[in-house]
């Protein structure tokens, strides 16, 4: 499958199930998935950040719980700006129930934001997906795969691979019938042929890992 010459502009589900549609391995997981249902939470990059690091190591309902102390600390706000959080006592956010790295993971993220360096979802729209990557991993507690979950879930960019993830690796491994998942580097090169469309390739070896899991989950010989 050779990829378009043209870039994917959003991530154009029609498109990019149609492309993908010809891939030996991910078309089998697309007549069993269907169509694609991704739509982008409209967040700013500075609130998903700090969401993204409430969630780090914790299961959803308690990284959801402590959030939620943070924003009751803010009445009025669908979220606390940036400001807000840096003026807040130093034990306020460890009181709703952050770990210390995460209170200063999140203080860093308002501080950077404040200075510019976390950029608004407008200035980000003008800034390529590796100029994010490079400026926001310079962020304490945020990694490379964080932002390429921002990319994809807040900002909606198409052609993100994330092949550090678990899920998207273990998903090719299925859908390609493998005993074990491809390394990154691996995956990173038959991802190629999926661009400019790499964000809805990804999404679809999630379905695939979690069919799986419901043990609902056809192997392509079943196909």
């Amino acid at each position: 499958m050779r990829p378009p010459s043209r870039p994917a502009r959003g991530l154009a589900p029609r498109a990019a199930r149609a492309h993908l549609a010809t891939d030996p391995v991910l078309g089998p997981v697309i007549r069993q998935v269907g169509a694609m249902t991704l739509k982008p939470l409209r967040r700013e990059p500075y609130e998903a950040l700090v969401r993204a690091i409430a969630h780090q190591q914790v299961h959803g309902r308690a990284a959801e719980a402590m959030l939620n102390r943070l924003i009751a600390l803010f009445p009025g706000q669908d979220f606390p700006h940036a400001e807000g959080v840096l003026a807040l006592p130093e034990d306020a956010i460890r009181g709703c129930g952050f770990s210390g790295a995460k209170q200063a993971a999140i203080r860093d993220i308002a501080l950077k934001s404040v200075g510019g360096l976390v950029p608004s979802r407008a200035a980000a729209a003008r800034l390529s997906d590796e100029e994010l990557i490079q400026r926001l991993v310079a962020l304490r507690g945020v990694g490379r795969w964080t932002v390429e979950m921002l990319l994809i879930f807040t900002l909606g960019r198409p052609d993100i691979l994330p092949v550090d993830d678990f899920g998207v690796r273990e998903g090719y491994r299925l859908a390609a019938g493998l005993e074990a998942q491809p390394k990154p580097k691996a995956l990173a090169e038959i991802g190629l042929a999926w661009a400019p469309y790499r964000s809805a390739a990804a999404w679809y070896l999630w379905r695939a890992a979690d069919l799986a899991k419901e043990g609902r989950f056809k192997t392509p010989a079943a196909i």
